[in-house]
């Protein structure tokens, strides 16, 4: 049996553990009840007067721009002035980081930020007061202070002027705000965003909304250890992790042609309609070229009346324009006889008596000429005959009924929804079912595409902070409707409308020479509360040019304008316009396609660069005289069509001022942004008048202001 072994723990060991022990617990309560002392506080004390700050850097917004790169939307920024007065920032004299000389500093921000010598002087040398526990104060200064009111809200122009003084200690806390630079100009489309309670910004309406994720970029931060003025503590850790930018998204829309489509607007305006909306599509491609919607705002003041967009939000019955349609669909179902003759005028349809536009007709007409005089009596025998089926699935095709998901908030499907044979005869002439302005743009596709169906859509790319093209749209064909042999057929019978060929053609004042518009009138009327009001109409126009090989397609819907012939100007103006800008006529047919990629110019001898760009058949415009490029507008990657203009930067010793007359306001941004140059303009449209004369040499201080006036005609 083993012996067990006994441990005796020596009594003096115990004592000294316990002692120790005590010890232990009598400096804690020394320490906790104040008796230790850090830099003259007592350690509560020293506890309460530091906190820890975390500070939200907000990310940048994701910008919105033009197809050329124009920019549409943006964050904007503004800069406080700070001044950091704590000498231990600075550690080597020679790179001080402090104001060191307060005299200098305040007469150098006196004229920039417009406060007196005086005033700033006084904040420079702001005292602060501390006291410890025997009651003894010191008078010291804060860590930093903000050079206010004139410091507060700077812009990017006076920050750069202030950074070029390069005075010790000056630094600057930057905030932001959304900013639209061109006021009330494709207003429902882009929509706006605006600061949450939470600090972040929030899309609303439009782009803005649709798109809020992919703007929206991701916040950092900055954590440190301050005093109670909330100022840092000098030698004290920070945390920092850096904001994500949003990404950029770049859109269809072309400048230029958005403000023919605005004018166009303001031209019907004065008709007082309920609502407006003026689209253009690339008929090939389905890219948005322009949308304008009435009643209109500035993005920037927000005076919004309805946050309803016309262009996708609102359903009408579209009239007269269904009747490309139901001819259509008449024709590729085989049963369409244009030569065919008809009687004219009205039509029973069980116990529902149908009528011409004029009520008595045109005696017995063909249905090619029914097409031209817009003869209800023509569309409900061909869709009686057709059947509601085959019309409905034509209809359904075309993508009516349904969203065409052109990445804007809100979208309506409308309603195809007809079952008895008087619906199915109004459905042929476009009442009794809704639509959008949108859903018809879709539709009018096959009239560019030989019967093919092209989706439109509105955002071109999204671009992330590194330059990475995170998404890209295009062409996108939905389905095969018609055949082309039909298309070509509706294609002559629509200029025949727009013509007067014939002694009933109902569009001839929207006949506008050498442009081959071809196109179809629509006069709905508007049901309120089951019925049909008197003499209130939704009026529209749908044509596309040159007709021949279509390359534009043109949407038009008001409601309740006083007369019609406000249309029939607004759009004769904007095929126009839009013509001229784009060297489209009958005589060119087709305007040349070729696009050219935008490459990187940086460290180039300019004048080589100037002529690949001439060879290319764009515009070099060279700023200064210096024989390298040192920056440039657009950007690398930027797909630009002919006639468009590339801004070369030349490293210049100075720079004067080139003849800007007949440039779009675009350009004369970018000519100034690349130069630093301070702009203000009057009016919209292209420049007339501009202040600082040709061959200038300008100055840093110099502000140009610049007088626009539209190009084209407005009327």
């Amino acid at each position: 049996m083993k012996k067990i072994k006994t441990i005796k723990i020596n009594i003096i060991f115990v004592i000294i553990v316990v002692f120790i022990f005590l010890c232990i617990i009598f400096k804690l309560l020394y320490i906790g009840l104040g008796n230790v002392k850090v830099n003259g506080q007592s350690l509560s004390e020293f506890a309460s007067l530091r906190d820890t700050v975390k500070r939200v850097t907000n990310a940048r917004r994701g910008t919105i721009y033009s197809a050329s790169g124009e920019v549409l939307a943006k964050d904007v920024n503004s800069y406080t002035v700070i001044a950091y007065l704590e000498p231990s920032r600075t550690r080597d004299i020679n790179h001080p980081y402090h104001v060191i000389d307060k005299e200098l500093t305040a007469e150098k921000l006196s004229p920039i930020i417009n406060m007196s010598k005086k005033r700033i002087l006084d904040l420079l040398n702001t005292k602060i007061k501390t006291c410890d526990d025997n009651g003894t104060c010191i008078e010291k200064p804060p860590y930093q202070v903000e050079l206010g009111p004139g410091g507060r809200g700077i812009t990017e122009l006076v920050k750069d002027e202030i950074d070029s003084l390069d005075l010790p200690g000056i630094d600057f806390i930057s905030s932001s705000k959304r900013y639209y630079p061109n006021g009330d100009f494709l207003s429902y489309t882009l929509g706006y965003a605006r600061r949450n309670d939470n600090g972040d910004y929030v899309g609303e309406m439009g782009i803005e909304q649709y798109y809020n994720n992919e703007l929206t970029g991701e916040n950092g931060y900055i954590e440190y250890q301050s005093d109670l003025q909330g100022y840092q503590i000098t030698n004290t850790p920070t945390i920092e992790r850096k904001s994500i930018s949003g990404n950029d998204i770049y859109l269809t829309i072309d400048n230029n042609i958005q403000m023919f489509a605005e004018q166009a607007r303001e031209t019907m305006e004065k008709g007082k309609p309920q609502w407006i909306t003026v689209s253009v599509m690339n008929a090939k491609t389905g890219e948005i070229l322009a949308v304008s919607s009435s009643p209109s705002f500035n993005n920037n003041t927000l005076e919004i009346k309805s946050y309803y967009d016309p262009f996708v939000a609102q359903t009408y019955e579209p009239g007269s324009t269904m009747k490309i349609f139901s001819f259509l669909s008449a024709m590729e179902a085989g049963i369409y006889n244009g030569k065919q003759k008809y009687q004219s005028g009205s039509l029973k349809v069980d116990d529902a008596v149908i009528r011409d536009w004029n009520h008595y007709g045109w005696g017995k007409i063909t249905y090619d000429e029914g097409l031209m005089a817009s003869s209800n009596t023509a569309a409900s025998r061909l869709a009686l005959k057709l059947g509601r089926a085959k019309l409905t699935d034509y209809y359904n095709s075309l993508g009516y009924g349904s969203k065409t998901g052109i990445g804007l908030p809100n979208e309506s499907s409308g309603i195809i929804n007809f079952r008895y044979n008087t619906e199915i005869a109004s459905a042929s002439f476009g009442q009794g079912i809704t639509v959008t302005a949108v859903q018809m743009l879709q539709a009018l596709s096959v009239l560019g595409n030989k019967g093919t169906v092209i989706k439109p859509y509105l955002v071109s790319k999204i671009v992330d902070e590194d330059g990475n093209i995170v998404y890209e749209g295009g062409r996108e064909e939905v389905r095969k409707v018609f055949s082309e042999k039909n298309i070509d057929h509706m294609i002559d019978l629509m200029r025949g409308v727009v013509d007067g060929r014939s002694r009933v053609s109902t569009g001839t004042g929207y006949y506008v020479k050498e442009y081959d518009l071809v196109g179809k009138t629509g006069t709905a009327e508007i049901a309120s509360g089951g019925k049909y009001l008197a003499s209130t109409y939704v009026r529209s126009f749908a044509g596309v040019f040159p007709g021949k090989d279509p390359q534009i397609i043109i949407y038009v819907a008001v409601s309740k304008i006083d007369t019609q012939d406000r249309i029939k100007k607004a759009v004769k103006n904007l095929v126009r316009n839009i013509g001229t800008y784009l060297n489209i006529n009958s005589k060119s047919n087709v305007k040349e396609t070729k696009v050219y990629t935008v490459e990187n110019y940086t460290n180039k001898d300019i004048k080589e660069v100037a002529n690949t760009i001439k060879t290319n058949k764009l515009t070099p415009i060279t700023i200064g005289d210096g024989p390298k490029v040192i920056n440039q507008y657009p950007k690398e990657g930027i797909k630009l069509n002919v006639s468009n203009k590339i801004f070369l930067l030349s490293a210049a010793k100075e720079y004067k001022m080139l003849n800007i007359k007949g440039w779009s306001r675009s350009d004369v941004e970018t000519y100034c942004k690349l130069l630093n140059l301070q702009v203000t303009f009057d009016g919209y449209g292209y420049v007339t008048k501009y202040s600082i004369k040709k061959d200038t040499v300008l100055k840093k201080d110099d502000i140009l202001s610049v007088t626009l006036e539209p190009k084209y005609k407005k009327d």
